[in-house]
């Protein structure tokens, strides 16, 4: 177990901006965490918990220690038609999607090609294209830092809502997911209620779409509109999807009839964010070293040179605009350090 000094976050991050980390680690094991927080001095030390770095923006240097969560490994067991397949918190988010598409575990097929970590997955509830994490979460395993000691969640436990769970609200900063447990199946099912599925079937002439299948076309649809951080700095999307009341949503309805909307829990509707910034006139707006992704407002990008400040301030701007519009106010999705 190492501890490196001043290390360079550029490469840690899919924004791509420079920041620093006054002591930096990996940690391979759980046994690492154990040993790392069993120093007192460096228990007390502000920390970050940094896995795929896709869920982030650095407005500057972290004055403390940055934890790499490194943890590999892979492995599944069949309950019937059920199957838990469990995988360490450092694995590639898409790269465990590919190991249950490869296995036709069925589940992970409409979250393909999300960036970042398995660890990281449940601290979001991430989600795409009709499906969240929630739904194929089977359990978590957690290292508590206050005792040192291991601690299982169930999904009931984590409290899952919209882009939200326990461990960012009441557990934030007490917890480090060591590995996640997902229950999926060999039943395969597909959900094509995300209307750009269907549509991108109907143009495959496919009828009875496979695991593969859905996964390619999910695929093909977030390629088409969102950018590739490895191309140009990137979190995806910036902000979450506003969920109103309904009797809002009706009085916006009544000032923009072709608002962009989805159902929600009841009594709720879930509008879309990006729609509402390109009637803002934002899309594929460049300002300075950052800008919108040209095809997709929703999705702020570094086009090289921005700082984590710009980003930040540019999305302030947005912030602003769909307020005095749509008397909206959207919240970033991703995490502010």
């Amino acid at each position: 177990m190492t501890i490196q000094e001043n290390v360079s976050l550029k490469t840690l991050n899919t924004f791509g901006v420079s920041a620093k980390a006054r002591l930096f680690i990996d940690i391979n094991t759980e046994e690492d965490l154990k040993d790392l927080f069993a120093d007192e001095q460096l228990k007390n030390l502000p920390h970050l918990v940094l896995g795929g770095g896709s869920n982030m923006l650095f407005t500057k240097d972290f004055d403390g220690l940055v934890i790499h969560m490194n943890i590999h490994g892979v492995s599944n067991r069949t309950e019937g038609d059920d199957v838990y397949v469990t995988a360490g918190g450092g694995e590639v988010w898409n790269d465990l999607v590919n190991y249950t598409i490869d296995n036709e575990f069925a589940g992970t097929e409409n979250l393909s090609l999300i960036p970042g970590s398995v660890g990281a997955s449940p601290v979001q509830n991430i989600g795409a294209y009709g499906v969240e994490l929630m739904d194929i979460f089977h359990s978590c395993r957690a290292f508590e830092i206050s005792s040192g000691n291991m601690r299982v969640f169930t999904k009931e436990e984590c409290n899952f809502s919209y882009r939200d769970s326990v461990f960012k609200s009441a557990y934030k900063g007490h917890y480090i997911i060591t590995e996640v447990t997902f229950k999926l199946s060999k039943a395969f099912s597909p959900n094509v209620t995300y209307g750009a599925i269907q549509h991108e079937l109907d143009n495959r002439k496919i009828s009875s779409p496979t695991i593969n299948d859905i996964s390619s076309v999910v695929s093909f649809i977030r390629v088409s509109k969102l950018p590739d951080p490895k191309t140009i700095g990137n979190a995806g999307s910036f902000f979450k999807n506003p969920i109103i009341p309904v009797g809002k949503f009706i009085q916006l309805q009544s000032n923009f009839p072709d608002i962009v909307h989805y159902p929600s829990t009841a009594g709720f509707i879930k509008l879309a964010a990006g729609w509402m910034i390109e009637q803002c006139g934002w899309k594929g707006k460049v300002s300075g070293n950052t800008g919108t992704w040209k095809n997709q407002a929703l999705v702020l990008v570094n086009h090289g040179k921005a700082t984590g400040n710009e980003i930040f301030n540019f999305s302030g701007e947005i912030i602003k605009s769909v307020e005095s519009r749509f008397d909206i106010t959207l919240e970033r999705e991703v995490n502010i350090i």
